[in-house]
């Protein structure tokens, strides 16, 4: 059996330590501990920054700054990361303001009877994207991580 590419493990294991460090962040942020944060969207640090960022400076550290797979790997990173902290970041804004209107609604139809609205039983995700700061964060843990996983490998 082959081993898996020593690059898709470096990425794979960077959105893995990013994902658990949001649950540092997390109890950093509100005091409390709280497991499921490994599993959420949004929040500090960004993994889809940290895994596009292994996977970059990964390839760089092997292939050299000016190879097509440098070149490729960097580019899909800039769109990842700019879609995590742009559309994605909107979507959750979008969202939350969505949840609100809904919460007035229901109010609203409390006072008027005849006015039918049925509430939804789940709210709308809002942590959906990344603070500009998160990426940032995700992207410079999937550098260390990038060039550490090159340097092991080729000592």
């Amino acid at each position: 059996m082959k081993k898996m590419n020593r690059g898709m493990w470096t990425a794979l294991s960077a959105i893995g330590i990013a994902q658990a460090f949001k649950i540092l962040t997390h109890k950093q942020v509100t005091g409390k501990w709280d497991a499921k944060q490994i599993t959420t969207t949004g929040g500090m640090p960004s993994s889809h920054s940290a895994g596009v960022s292994a996977l970059a400076s990964y390839i760089a550290a092997n292939k050299g700054s000016r190879h097509t797979e440098t070149a490729l790997a960097a580019i899909f990173g800039v769109i990842v990361m700019y879609d995590a902290q742009g559309i994605r970041r909107h979507t959750g804004e979008i969202a939350q303001l969505v949840n609100e209107l809904e919460d007035n609604f229901a109010k609203l139809s409390g006072d008027f009877p005849s006015f039918e609205f049925v509430e939804r039983e789940k709210e709308l995700k809002e942590l959906l994207g990344h603070q500009p700061l998160e990426v940032v964060g995700g992207a410079l843990l999937g550098i260390i991580l990038g060039l550490t996983s090159a340097k092991l490998e080729n000592d």
